[in-house]
């Protein structure tokens, strides 16, 4: 059924730099509406329904939504394909009463950090989330590098040293043009290019092998439970982990806390709601590719060192379908990585901006705060070419990654919602949590991983709590200045003078 395919590496190249070139029209286009660090990091807190709607679908519908769902797939079964499609959509509409909740709390807010900050006026507390939120915006960004470097791989032989130069080469250029109002707009634009094409190729795919009865038949005498949608070796494997990470990945990732700061207040919550039903049917699609290897007998081996997460690229490239829809499904897989690299970056640069670089000197100039933001993007982009280029595994970096960031959902939940929740609290319960659900996660399994870290976590973020008698005042959240308000004023004037300016 599978034969090798003889795709030329040119047309991985002219893909990738193609779409390169589309969303910098389009942030060339945009930059003009961003003057200064304001607006390049929360975009004047003016987006619509429409670019938000897009704009979460996009930074959602990451490399792992459209590679992940066909791994899984292959891997279990349906039980596998449920157990990653479904908590994803909910993930997304699980944020809208933590995003209500903090906007109406701090609604001049612009990080998670910032709040954590505010809410505990403790160093600590506001460093652990720091490096947490940094560190989980650079995994975003390797993953999706990583995923870019695998699809060119299986499709196209493509050297994973060029495709991490031209890759990064293209989304740092329009990224840092435009920031937030980049990102929101060529998101929109990558959504519209994912959900379609996805439905398209599937189909074709389904045609070429016979028709969804034939895949399902096959399915189901390729083993016992393959068909068993409540099979639980899938939820045991990753299926309750990964769920608690992927609500982590929403309430404590800045990518989303940022949309929700830039949206209209008005808009907010159905922007979520719609986002995480829009978001189904794109790895519900892409997970029958890996139903397809799982029918026809795909040999891991084949795979190389793509592993799992290469089962789509290969399914799709060696079925003998036209070199059309081919190029479209590399499409797909571009679109997804280069908006959650973009959206990823716009996110980094807003922690740079208002917890780096205005911590560290608070009287910065605003060009020059504007300068070194944005400078933030071309950073993090080196560091994730060097980090791709290492080798690691593609399937377990993200299993690892969404493990450790199910540490936050209690504390950053508790932060949020309940006053007597105190900074000693929200360090040790995450701290501890990691210390010891990580090497029962490696050692004993991820079931008993994920149930051990979120016990401790629980039970040390309340049982400390308790011991205090602090009570906090969220009303004081309400009259703090924007961070970057004052900078967006002097801007505005350092505009005006210049205008004014006779010789210029």
């Amino acid at each position: 059924m599978f034969h090798p395919s003889d795709l030329s590496p040119g047309l991985g190249i002219a893909l990738m730099l193609g779409l390169g070139a589309f969303m910098f029209v389009v942030a060339s286009t945009v930059r003009t509406m961003v003057k200064n660090t304001h607006d390049f990091v929360i975009a004047d807190r003016r987006i619509g329904f429409g670019f938000g709607v897009g704009s979460v679908i996009a930074v959602w519908t990451w490399s792992m939504a459209v590679m992940m769902s066909s791994a899984q797939a292959y891997t279990f079964g349906i039980s596998g394909l449920i157990w990653f499609v479904v908590p994803n959509g909910l993930a997304v509409m699980v944020m809208v009463p933590f995003a209500l909740k903090l906007r109406r709390q701090m609604p001049a807010g612009y990080t998670i950090v910032e709040f954590i900050r505010e809410r505990f006026q403790n160093r600590p507390a506001t460093t652990v989330m720091l490096v947490a939120m940094l560190l989980g915006l650079l995994a975003e960004i390797f993953i999706n590098l990583f995923g870019v470097v695998l699809v060119t791989g299986v499709v196209f032989g493509l050297n994973p040293t060029v495709v991490l130069i031209v890759t990064l080469g293209t989304v740092t250029v329009y990224s840092y043009f435009g920031g937030l109002w980049t990102s929101a707009i060529t998101a929109t634009f990558n959504t519209l290019l994912i959900t379609v094409p996805a439905a398209v190729v599937v189909l074709y795919v389904l045609a070429k092998v016979g028709g969804p009865d034939v895949i399902f038949q096959k399915v189901g005498e390729a083993g016992p439970n393959t068909l068993n949608a409540f099979d639980g070796q899938a939820a045991a494997a990753f299926g309750i982990s990964l769920a608690l990470g992927l609500l982590a990945s929403t309430m404590a990732d800045q990518t989303f806390w940022q949309k929700a700061w830039a949206l209209k207040p008005a808009t907010m919550g159905r922007t979520f709601v719609w986002a995480g039903l829009w978001f189904y049917p794109i790895p519900i699609a892409m997970g029958l590719l890996g139903l397809v290897a799982l029918a026809f007998n795909l040999n891991v081996e084949d795979l190389g060192a793509a592993g799992p997460g290469g089962v789509g690229p290969y399914v799709v490239s060696n079925l003998g379908l036209p070199l059309i829809l081919i190029a479209l499904y590399v499409l797909i897989i571009l679109n997804a990585c280069y908006s959650t690299i973009d959206g990823a970056f716009s996110a980094l640069s807003s922690v740079v901006a208002v917890d780096i670089l205005k911590r560290a000197k608070p009287d910065i100039a605003p060009k020059s705060l504007f300068r070194w933001t944005k400078a933030s993007i071309i950073i993090a982009g080196v560091l994730g070419g060097i980090v791709v280029s290492s080798g690691i595994d593609y399937v377990e970096l993200v299993n690892t990654v969404y493990f450790i960031k199910a540490a936050l959902i209690i504390p950053l939940g508790l932060a949020i919602f309940w006053r007597r929740m105190t900074s000693t609290a929200f360090v040790t319960s995450l701290l501890l949590a990691i210390a010891i659900g990580y090497p029962v996660r490696e050692y004993v399994g991820e079931l008993p991983g994920i149930i051990t870290l979120e016990a401790i976590s629980l039970v040390a973020a309340v049982g400390i709590s308790l011991l205090s008698k602090q009570s906090f005042d969220f009303d004081s959240l309400k009259s703090r200045r924007g961070a970057l308000s004052e900078d967006k004023r002097q801007a505005a004037a350092a505009d005006r003078d210049e205008d004014l300016d006779p010789v210029r």
